[in-house]
């Protein structure tokens, strides 16, 4: 759980986005875009071999 300690002098709003970071940072939100929906394993892998070949791709053209 990411928890972050708002100064005296600090505004809330730094604090809020001190806080988007340290979730971005720890997965947090990327995590929960991956549990909205139950993905099927075939989906799954299929998104993956789609990636690798896109990742492939971009390796080589340059």
């Amino acid at each position: 759980m990411s928890t972050v300690k708002v100064g005296e002098n600090e505004n809330v709003e730094s604090a809020i986005k001190r806080f988007k970071r340290k979730c971005q940072k720890d997965g947090i939100i990327g995590d929960l875009r991956k549990h909205e929906a139950y993905e099927k394993p075939s989906v799954k892998r299929k998104k993956k071999t789609k990636a690798a070949i896109k990742r492939n791709k971009k390796n080589n053209k340059g």
